[in-house]
């Protein structure tokens, strides 16, 4: 099979959500633990998209070849996604690179596994956090009013952050990379495939939604504690967050797969896939580059929602363009040449 160019399209448009979301977080500053605003549409979506496509790729890669390979591979590219995301934890503690080098090490593990016992660990992983979420303190080790988690570099404060109520913890945040795994295993390629991903995406997405906000309705004049079960923003990632933002991840791949003949035959395809081969690099240049500009220009915090986004589109603009040009001549980015 051919290389789906639909995916890159997909991880550009993933790229674009979490560059968004990142600097809104950094100039707004705004406590994504609400239901309202930009809180309540990308964050954690754009994420989720990120981590499923990963999963798709890794699948994707793995075929037909030994598991022993895979698992080698994967061990080198564990160390270096670990130490780089540790390096960018330092500067921007939401690094989600870290986190990837876990989601990659314990999916390599899963690998072999066929779907039906995938299903199995995604709905394990998914009752694990809730059964976490009651009998654990999820507030623990966060400075909410900064968004700061205090004991990030301790051991137990990494290791509580990693598993249970970081950014994007392993519990259940791996659920993601394993329904990209399922994905992998299905025909990408047919556009009846793609049409059920974005049809039944899309009704799965909107009834979560739907059901989520009936249900937070309903408890929050029960009991106000049990609403936040259904919640469906990120942090904490409660089940109806975990399978709108799925659900939405395979309707954006199903859908961006539809359009690559369209935009391929438009010649315009080919302005978007660079960026979507150069997530890695990009996504590390907007934290080091971006935000570093940002600091050095004295726009980090109290800015508007819409400074945030014209930033924010102004460097995937940028982004997009030398992403272009560096295609022209290499055929990775910088880092995934690295890696």
């Amino acid at each position: 099979m051919g290389r789906l160019e639909g995916l890159d399209l997909a991880r550009f448009f993933a790229l674009v959500g979490m560059v968004i979301v990142n600097f809104d977080v950094v100039m707004v500053n705004p406590l994504l633990v609400n239901d309202s605003g930009v809180a309540s549409i990308l964050p954690g979506r754009a994420a989720a998209l990120f981590v499923v496509l990963a999963g798709i790729g890794f699948g994707l890669a793995a075929k037909n070849k030994p598991w022993e390979h895979t698992f080698r591979l994967t061990i080198k590219r564990f160390i270096f996604l670990l130490t780089l995301g540790l390096l960018n934890a330092a500067i921007f503690q939401a690094d989600i690179i870290h986190y990837y080098a876990f989601y990659f090490l314990f999916g390599v593990l899963l690998l072999p596994l066929p779907n039906r016992y995938l299903a199995i660990v995604i709905f394990g992983l998914v009752l694990d956090f809730v059964l976490m979420a009651v009998f654990y303190n999820y507030d623990q080790g966060w400075d909410w009013a900064n968004l700061h988690y205090q004991d990030f570099w301790s051991v137990s404060g990494f290791f509580r952050n990693l598993f249970f109520n970081g950014w994007h913890p392993v519990i259940p945040w791996l659920s993601f990379l394993i329904l990209g795994i399922i994905l992998s295993r299905i025909t990408l390629k047919s556009v009846r495939t793609q049409s059920n991903m974005l049809v039944i995406g899309l009704a799965v997405f909107f009834c979560s939604t739907w059901l989520a906000n009936r249900l937070g309705t309903l408890f929050s004049t029960i009991d106000p504690e049990a609403a936040v079960l259904f919640t469906t923003t990120p942090i904490p990632p409660m089940p109806l967050y975990l399978i709108s933002a799925g659900s939405l991840a395979v309707a954006v791949t199903g859908l961006c797969l539809l359009m690559e003949p369209i935009l391929k035959r438009h010649k315009i395809l080919a302005i978007f896939t660079p960026v979507g081969r150069q997530t890695l690099t990009w996504y590390i240049a907007h934290i080091v580059l971006g935000m570093g500009t940002l600091e050095n220009l004295g726009q980090i915090n109290n800015q508007t929602t819409t400074q945030a986004l014209f930033t924010a589109l102004l460097f995937c603009v940028m982004a997009t363009l030398l992403a272009f040009l560096w295609n022209l001549k290499f055929r990775r980015g910088p880092l995934e040449t690295l890696m």
